[in-house]
């Protein structure tokens, strides 16, 4: 029974390993505000299912504003470094450093 678990556990990606996932704020804040309006998932795997409490509060912006203004930061720096808009945009999705 070990065994099963850590081969399904080694064949589950990581969902920290992906590109960032980032986009402007105001835009990102526009659609979440339509979501707690309506209190309905608009897109994504839950769309047309009703919000939590808690994702609710996640709409707020607080916690998804850290990543878009980090991933915001590195677009404008790489922009303003010479590189390309697309150059700027694989930058601004990588994680760390």
């Amino acid at each position: 029974m070990a065994k099963e678990k850590e081969t399904e556990a080694e064949a589950k990606p990581n969902k920290y390993d992906g590109p960032r996932r980032w986009s402007i704020p105001g835009k990102r804040a526009k659609g979440y505000a339509e979501e707690r309006k309506a209190k309905v998932h608009k897109w994504g795997q839950k769309e047309g299912k009703q919000l939590t409490d808690y994702e609710a509060g996640i709409r707020s912006g607080y916690l998804q504003a850290q990543s878009d203004h980090a991933g915001l930061y590195k677009y404008k720096k790489a922009l303003s470094e010479g590189k390309t808009k697309a150059e700027a945009a694989e930058i601004s999705r990588k994680r760390g450093k």
